[in-house]
């Protein structure tokens, strides 16, 4: 027997977040989420999306045992700024039962009737700065820490609801090149020609944390505004930008960090994080306690990075600030030893960031999807 639980306390939360490791804790190549993280993204007085969305939590139970969890968003800023009537999903996971997958989406269906939704899209979080995509290649490859890991037969059951594909993001990943001499001199001569300079970031975290935050902040507005254009992309206000600052505080290396300045202001900048996935699979959704040996080697020595974003202003887009962005990645990789540099997810049409890799042989290692139902398709019909 199947039944599904609409979720709001702290305790069902727990159940809520605990699933997604007990069903993969046997996985080699599962990143788990931070517990605090997860925690604080589902909590209306930390995540200031709450104010232009709205959340509901469901737990399948089958035969008195957790079976599934899903979560349905009703993002109302996303919906207004490109005119859609969609719900989204995510944090969807469950055991290889179809019945149980078909159970909890019924709960979605009759929410998004109710709303007058005419579409169901996920995963996909409150925002780009949340895991997206359902793995659909790739399942032998680790996961990284910004991405969202699934068993494959998440896949037959999607197709089995109907679900059809919205868009598909790439990633990419390659082994790192030693520095080049022919970028080197490109990246002086734009930063000759542009009055670029390369901020000193580890200076500013050790004798300046305050300044160097204000320089991040900066970089978020870009990330805002050069992200804008992408499919299901919202904007993000001052209280978010503040958590992914706090974000990128806990896996900052300043030699996997390039911000490029023009009269003191951000123009462009390209953060890359070691890869934590033995972190988190070791500590089980915590740092502490048996995730925390293992932090402080995999910030120590870095053998994988991870792209978490990378960005350019308009005015600045085709100055050349990308190529001193990959050279002083570049720099920062080989300073560090870094073996392979995977990057993070980027829409399968998006060419301009795509070829920025180009020439570095990049393999295709995962890909990703966003999944679209009808809500009044009949194949959808579980209310």
């Amino acid at each position: 027997m199947i039944t599904v639980k609409e979720i709001k306390t702290k305790s069902d939360k727990k159940k809520f977040f605990k699933f997604l490791i007990d069903l993969y804790k046997d996985n080699p190549f599962a990143c788990p989420n931070l517990y605090m993280d997860e925690f604080a993204e589902f909590d209306p007085k930390v995540n200031d999306a709450f104010r232009f969305a709205d959340c509901k939590m469901f737990l399948a139970y089958k035969d008195g045992k957790i079976a599934g969890r899903i979560a349905g968003i009703w993002h109302r800023g996303a919906n207004e700024k490109f005119g859609y009537k969609q719900l989204r999903f995510t944090r969807f996971d469950v055991i290889d039962d179809f019945e149980v997958t078909k159970a909890l989406f019924a709960e979605l269906f009759r929410w998004a009737k109710e709303l007058g939704m005419e579409e169901i899209i996920g995963p996909m979080s409150f925002s780009d700065l949340n895991e997206e995509g359902m793995l659909i290649d790739g399942f032998d490859r680790d996961s990284t820490y910004i991405e969202i890991y699934n068993y494959p037969y998440y896949v037959k059951h999607m197709e089995m609801l109907g679900a059809y594909k919205v868009v598909d993001w790439h990633c990419f990943r390659f082994a790192v090149p030693e520095r080049d001499e022919r970028l080197r001199r490109l990246s002086e001569k734009i930063a000759e020609k542009n009055g670029y300079t390369v901020l000193d970031v580890k200076s500013l975290l050790k004798k300046d944390k305050k300044k160097l935050s204000g320089y991040i902040m900066q970089c978020l507005d870009i990330l805002d505004e050069a992200y804008s254009p992408l499919y299901g992309v919202s904007p993000i206000n001052e209280k978010q930008k503040k958590r992914e600052m706090d974000t990128i505080y806990q896996v900052l290396i300043p030699e996997l960090a390039a911000v490029i300045l023009k009269d003191d202001k951000v123009v462009a900048y390209g953060f890359m994080m070691p890869s934590i996935n033995e972190v988190m699979q070791k500590g089980r959704g915590h740092i502490i306690p048996f995730g925390f040996i293992p932090y402080l080697k995999a910030m120590k020595k870095v053998e994988v990075a991870d792209m978490m974003s990378i960005g350019i202003t308009k005015e600045h887009k085709n100055k050349g600030a990308a190529a001193m962005i990959m050279y002083n990645c570049l720099v920062g990789l080989n300073k560090l030893g870094v073996k392979y540099l995977e990057t993070g997810p980027m829409l399968e049409d998006n060419m301009h960031i795509q070829n920025l890799w180009k020439s570095f042989n990049p393999e295709l290692a995962k890909r990703r999807r966003c999944w679209g139902l009808k809500v009044n398709g009949e194949e959808n019909d579980n209310g």
